[in-house]
């Protein structure tokens, strides 16, 4: 019997040619990563990629098969931490500092990106333009050329909606007539008094590139209308019973084998009898190991488990402390031979780290109170496959009760074995690149 995504694909209309594809990336590397496998797979299909974004990633670019375009340098970030390379933005809190990300570095750059990217379709004229919400610029520039514009959603789908609260504390969904009132409300209080300012600052730039002001709130304003190419499965993602048919669930965005190397003692991992845990603060968010990383390690020290840990971008910084006997860490870990052996992931709630553990069906204990990482964490939980922690420096007594409750309560693991079927009846790259195709055709077609 045909499988879901061999059912879609066969209803797309098999006809192709190559497109001119102009790809356009936040130069971070949580917003590059996911393009990978997508830009790859449009390459192997013959269409012709130009890929914009940070010089750093060039060498990425060119290896998945796109000609690289370095954004202008004033653009361009380097991979400090966020608050070590903005002191302002270390000084501020909660709605404070997502007003100033809003606006310092989603917003303010989209004058020169789109500068960059009309001279680039004034070259040589795209099909489209696919982008993260978090470049700005490229809806602008897609605006003012009349290029279609298309988005893949890296964090959890952000869109407003009737039947869930405004995107970022990480509260549940509800479709409830009192629900709705609230999600209302809260929506209004949002736009209106809150994000006014910057609902305003995102008007005067339009304004500035030759653009009329839109009344859309900002998430809506960074989700293509036309395309929308969802990370993720609906198993992950609250209802929404007004969904746009703009958006499409495209599975996890994944490579081919890890190119890193195992370390000596990975055949202990593979041979272990014990649960194996592993632990992660992402691959950038590892200022501080006493977040997450040090308290899982002392707290499963006692355990009968196996604690693998990966130390990310901050691996050649010693923890200056003792590991405990059951507990091993690298730099990096092949992740294509970890998850499938791993029974739980303690993580910060990196949305692509968390897609790929759920793929695997490997059941997620989660800390994290940045960027997206609360709703992240608030839609794991509320499809059963994991526990959210509500802190980003949780105990270590709340970190063993969660990681004995993932081990112990089968429901955890059940949760996340459906999960996993969800995703490998999703496509991936070959579905989105399907899709763009379609989205395409019927643009040539009007």
């Amino acid at each position: 019997m045909a499988s879901k995504t061999d059912r879609q694909r066969a209803a797309l209309n098999n006809r192709r040619y190559a497109m001119e594809i102009l790809v356009a990336t936040y130069p971070l590397a949580g917003h590059v990563n996911p393009f990978r496998p997508l830009v790859r797979e449009a390459a192997r299909r013959g269409h012709r990629i130009r890929w914009y974004t940070g010089q750093r990633f060039a060498d990425v670019v060119e290896a998945a098969g796109a000609e690289f375009i370095g954004m202008s340098p004033e653009l361009d970030r380097d991979d400090r931490p966020l608050d070590e390379a903005y002191p302002d933005r270390a000084a501020k809190r909660g709605t404070a500092k997502l007003k100033w990300d809003m606006k310092e570095l989603f917003i303010s750059p989209a004058v020169g990106q789109v500068a960059d990217l009309r001279t680039l379709i004034t070259d040589r004229r795209p099909d489209l333009i696919i982008s993260d919400g978090g470049l700005t610029g490229a809806r602008l520039a897609g605006e003012l050329d009349n290029v279609p514009w298309a988005t893949i959603g890296i964090t959890p789908l952000a869109l407003p909606s009737r039947d869930t609260a405004p995107f970022g504390p990480g509260l549940g969904p509800s479709a409830t007539a009192l629900s709705r009132l609230r999600n209302r409300a809260l929506g209004a209080l949002l736009n209106t008094v809150l994000m006014r300012d910057i609902n305003a600052y995102r008007n005067q730039i339009r304004q500035q590139v030759g653009l009329p002001p839109t009344p859309e709130d900002l998430m809506s304003s960074w989700t293509s209308q036309w395309l929308h190419l969802q990370v993720g499965v609906p198993g992950l993602e609250y209802p929404r019973s007004d969904l746009p048919a703009a958006v499409h669930f495209i599975g996890a965005l994944v490579g081919g084998s890890s190119s890193v190397d195992a370390p000596d003692w990975w055949p202990e991992v593979e041979s272990s009898k014990r649960p194996v845990v592993h632990v992660t603060q992402g691959t950038v968010a590892n200022a501080d190991f006493e977040d997450l990383l040090l308290p899982t390690l002392r707290a499963l020290a006692g355990e009968d488990v196996l604690v693998v840990a990966t130390l990310g971008s901050a691996g050649g910084r010693s923890l200056q402390t003792k590991l405990p006997d059951n507990a091993r860490i690298a730099s990096y870990l092949p992740y294509d031979r970890l998850l499938p052996i791993a029974d739980v992931v303690v993580t910060n709630g990196g949305y692509g780290g968390v897609n790929d553990a759920l793929r695997h069906g490997v059941p997620l204990v989660i800390a994290g109170r940045t960027e997206d990482k609360p709703e992240v964490a608030a839609r794991v939980a509320w499809s059963g496959a994991g526990i959210d922690l509500k802190s980003a420096k949780p105990s270590e007594f709340n970190i063993r009760k969660a990681v004995r409750a993932l081990l112990d309560e089968p429901s955890y693991g059940t949760a996340a074995a459906r999960l996993a079927a969800e995703y490998k009846e999703q496509g991936g790259a070959g579905l989105a690149i399907d899709l763009v195709e379609r989205a395409q055709r019927q643009v040539q077609e009007k």
